[in-house]
């Protein structure tokens, strides 16, 4: 019994000996941590060994039979098209705040997603955690912008000062892990999260916060110049009402139109080069918004002159919410000099709220890429993706896979435009049809020498027009041979 005492002493000297020798080679040896370590050891940790996406490689172009759902089926960066690269053609964006932010949660549910990275906080630790996880992706995903909004990137804070310190901490890192390899499509402030945003930012009834939201742009503005950010957009969604009974309309957008040309000057004192964007949506979560679509926001834009100053980011989800398709915004911002950005997503034809779904389909795609065709491409601005995975998809990959199939769609879209315009037979038909402006009085019409009294002495010579068929069906089949 004796000796089994003393023997269970040696044991416990043994083991107290190794644990403090273990103890001093963590001391000299500082401990890293993988990506997925959460740990208390860990969680503020700004040292990481390993990926956040292992088993994931760079995502390569294998072509239309490739099975590999990690890899792109239609979109060849460098791949020329009408006399540019896709790449250039496109200028893919990752969305920060759908992408890292995004926690499958619903008015009706909880969060569904439960990154490896993520420690349940919204500290700096865990920010700047993101913000690696973020360069990681964009750089496996093949792509050179992403876009955020000031307090998806960093923790708000008790003060604006504190938010701002926040701000500028996580903004330090990105700007060392973009190098001169990533930067951002654009950048924006999110006034609509925070309590103080109930009424609006900038049509709010109360001084303080239009001040606030003003002081909250200029961080915003000035980090994304920092960051070599090519576009800064408004989305207004408090900017609008919720009945009209204790609204003063005409007061709200005269204050929206002040804050957007102190915008203007801001930028320019601080040498910000970058587009200005609005983006229009018509409600949710406001009853109305003033930037109900893109007619709407161009007259805007014309009654209080600043026509030159701003573009428009147009959201094809949006498009449909006020009524129309994404094609038709699309082109009413062409129309009038204003198309600047597109946030590619869609919504569901059954269910009437901002679903924002990755674009799949191939037809709407298509319509898209006439749109930005006609327009010679979108450049500084590009495409960002403005869509979340589905609440049910909760896997690493699925984050991938929704992008590569987006930038697949767009892909493809842009390659039948191209079979279309080498076709021509749609160009055709529409010149066909308007070709009684081509010469005579229609010319004359389209030049603006035609007067009324010309015109009754025309009608009047001519009798009644015969009016011929407008070829719909024909227009359809056409577009639908090159899908």
């Amino acid at each position: 019994m004796k000796r089994g005492k003393m023997m269970a002493g040696k044991v416990f000297l043994f083991l107290l000996c190794l644990n403090f020798f273990s103890f001093a080679v963590i001391a000299s040896n500082p401990q890293t941590c993988p990506a997925d370590d959460v740990s208390s050891k860990c969680g503020d940790s700004d040292e990481w060994q390993g990926e956040f996406f292992p088993g994931i490689t760079k995502i390569k172009y294998e072509g239309p039979l490739s099975k590999n759902p990690l890899s792109f089926k239609w979109y060849n960066a460098d791949e020329e098209i009408l006399g540019k690269k896709m790449k250039d053609w496109m200028r893919f964006s990752v969305a920060f705040w759908h992408t890292f932010r995004g926690i499958g949660g619903d008015p009706f549910g909880a969060p569904t997603k439960f990154w490896p990275w993520e420690d349940g906080t919204n500290s700096l630790s865990m920010a700047k955690r993101r913000m690696r996880a973020n360069f990681e992706f964009i750089d496996k995903l093949g792509v050179e912008f992403w876009c955020f909004h000031d307090r998806d990137i960093a923790p708000d804070g008790k003060t604006l000062e504190e938010a701002n310190a926040n701000l500028d901490e996580v903004v330090a890192l990105a700007k060392e892990l973009q190098g001169k390899k990533f930067h951002p499509l654009w950048g924006t402030a999110q006034l609509f999260h925070h309590p103080r945003y109930m009424h609006g930012g900038a049509t709010s009834s109360e001084v303080g916060v239009y001040a606030y939201a003003a002081a909250q742009v200029k961080k915003a503005m000035e980090v994304t110049h920092y960051l070599g950010g090519e576009n800064y957009v408004f989305w207004g969604g408090r900017e609008g009402y919720q009945t009209l009974l204790n609204t003063d309309m005409g007061r709200e957008l005269d204050h929206l139109a002040r804050f957007l040309e102190a915008a203007v000057a801001y930028k320019k004192k601080i040498g910000f080069n970058g587009t200005l964007l609005i983006e229009p949506k018509p409600q949710e979560p406001t009853k109305h918004q003033y930037d109900w679509d893109a007619a709407t926001t161009a007259n805007f834009l014309r009654k209080y002159g600043l026509i030159g100053e701003y573009k428009l980011n147009i959201e094809c989800n949006h498009a449909t919410l006020s009524g129309h398709s994404c094609h038709h915004e699309l082109e009413t911002a062409r129309l009038n000099g204003l198309l600047g950005n597109i946030d590619a997503n869609t919504g569901d034809p059954q269910i009437g709220w901002d679903t924002d779904q990755f674009l799949t389909d191939i037809a709407e795609a298509t319509m898209v890429m006439l749109s930005v065709v006609r327009n010679g491409g979108l450049a500084p601005g590009g495409f960002n993706f403005d869509a979340k995975l589905r609440r049910e998809s909760t896997d690493v990959e699925d984050l991938f896979i929704s992008h590569i199939s987006g930038m697949d769609t767009l892909a493809r879209g842009l390659r039948n435009v191209a079979k279309l315009i080498e076709d021509g037979s749609l160009e055709n038909l529409v010149r066909k049809r308007y070709q009684s402006f081509d010469t005579g009085i229609g010319a004359q019409i389209e030049a603006g020498k035609a007067d009324f009294k010309m015109l009754e002495k025309k009608a009047m010579e001519w009798g009644e027009p015969k009016v011929p068929s407008a070829k719909q069906e024909l227009a359809e089949m056409i577009f639908q041979s090159a899908l």
